[in-house]
């Protein structure tokens, strides 16, 4: 009998670490793990990376699998800046993606270089979640820490470095730094933002290993480690995404996507050009506030999340945590339209609808970056955590126009992670592992015509409200 061969892929996301054991012929999931992370409330959003390590071998041990697995890959969260000491120790708390305190500085390197030099430079107009304004904000906020680094890291590759003892990145998390591009780490963006590239990892070629497992951890000494990636980099491999397939993900933040068949350049900033994990491309545009935000609403209501209604003028922007597009890191959660007749339901409606906006309204300016016909008619996959909830595809389905389809499988983050893995052992590119997974497999709610006049009155809402919301006069 041919012995079972399994591997671990896991997700560190924002609120947890996640991880799969994935039988690599199959793809069906043979144990679970998962261990909680906290964030700091307040000005910033903050972690401390040693939690991030402690939630991953908990994670990994709970799978059932941690001393068995061929081999393991670790996808995480976009953009945070972690910084070591020559020891390899947190010098302090990680500056996570939703941290907004640095959006001077985002301003600062837009106005210095130009937003159009930026951009064919590094592919994306670096905004406050960008990790180059975060190591900027350090130097001007922090220079005692910043002075202490020994190296600078993304979430990924803390963990990677943590498990293998190597200094490697891959280039799709690379690619949301603000400082990396098709030739590498940009000079000119590190000398402006006093960064030393000594500090950064070697950025490995697509499909290469990271090393192997180092004694001491709860894995198997030995076993081999994939390169890993970024949150929304892996999720697009968990599906085995082609070019043209468009994605929504629903989560604490929300995103969406297309592998692109060239490189995007988008200087208005609303599409991040950001580099794939295999050879290609991830244009793509994200918001701060999504299902968090419309849950807080929900509270502050009194209702249950699928408590929505029909019907209403009201519109919300629910910018709680600032926003990144539109660009506004000083915003606030606004409500306008109120009338006596506002049913709670509506409201909390109106949060859905303002949560979904700025995604679906760059959605075609995703596609068109990548180089694809936005015309097409793809239907658009629905994955993270709001998903699957009813309200959430309503709203997806009214604001979008677009058939929606929402794959059986979950957590495709650690599933994407987990198909770099296997890649290492079956030869295979990792979408391809993917494919053969069938995890893209789900069932298709049927369009409905766009709802235009909701989508028309946020646009003017927010127009109106950019004073308010701290726009530049330009963009009001």
């Amino acid at each position: 009998m041919t012995e079972q061969r399994v591997v671990i892929g896991v997700d560190s996301s924002t609120q947890s670490t996640k991880a799969l054991a994935v039988d690599i012929d199959t793809g069906a999931v043979l144990g679970e793990g998962r261990a909680p992370h906290t964030v700091s409330e307040g000005a910033g959003r903050e972690s401390d990376p040693e939690q991030w390590w402690r939630a991953f071998e908990e994670a990994a041990v709970r799978t059932g699998w941690a001393e068995r697995a061929a081999a393991v890959s670790i996808a995480g969260q976009q953009h945070g800046l972690v910084t070591l000491d020559a020891a390899g120790a947190p010098v302090r708390p990680a500056l996570l993606w939703n941290d907004v305190r640095s959006a001077p500085q985002a301003a600062e390197l837009r106005a210095e270089l130009g937003p159009t030099e930026l951009v064919h430079r590094t592919g994306s107009l670096p905004t406050a979640a960008f990790t180059a304004t975060k190591w900027a904000w350090l130097r001007a906020h922090e220079p005692a820490a910043a002075d202490l680094a020994a190296a600078v890291r993304l979430p990924h590759d803390f963990l990677t470095e943590r498990l293998t003892g190597e200094a490697v990145t891959d280039r799709g998390d690379a690619s949301g730094t603000g400082w990396w591009g098709p030739d590498g780490y940009d000079k000119d963006v590190l000398d402006r933002i006093g960064l030393d590239p000594a500090l950064l990892p070697r950025v490995l070629a697509p499909g290469a290993p990271a090393g192997e497992v180092r004694p001491g951890t709860v894995l198997r000494e030995g076993v081999l480690v994939a390169a890993g990636t970024g949150d929304n980099m892996a999720a697009a491999l968990g599906l085995g995404l082609r070019p043209g397939q468009p994605v929504l993900s629903l989560g604490t933040s929300g995103t969406v996507y297309a592998v692109g068949r060239t490189r995007p350049v988008d200087p208005s900033g609303t599409v991040a050009g950001f580099a794939d994990a295999l050879g290609g491309w991830l244009p793509l545009a994200c918001t701060l506030n999504c299902t968090l935000a419309v849950d807080r609403f929900a509270a502050l209501l009194g209702r249950g999340r699928e408590e929505v209604e029909d019907g209403g003028s009201a519109v919300v922007l629910p910018y709680l945590d600032g926003e990144r597009t539109p660009d506004l890191p000083g915003a606030s959660g606004l409500v306008h339209g109120l009338r006596h007749d506002t049913a709670p339901g509506q409201l909390l409606q109106a949060a859905y609808d303002g949560a979904a906006h700025a995604l679906l309204t760059a959605l075609d300016d995703v596609l068109r970056a990548g180089g694809e016909d936005p015309a097409g008619d793809e239907p658009l996959l629905l994955i993270g955590g709001g998903a699957r909830g009813r309200a959430w595809q309503r709203t997806v389905l009214r604001l979008s126009g677009r058939a929606v389809r929402v794959p059986g499988a979950r957590e495709l983050v650690a599933l994407g992670a987990a198909a770099q893995a296997a890649a290492l052992l079956t030869g295979e590119p990792a979408d391809a592992v993917a494919r053969r997974w069938r995890t893209a497999e789900g069932p298709v709610l049927e369009p409905v015509p766009r709802d235009t006049d909701a989508l028309e009155r946020i646009g003017d809402t927010l127009r109106r409200a950019g004073a308010l919301q701290g726009a530049p006069a330009g963009n009001r």
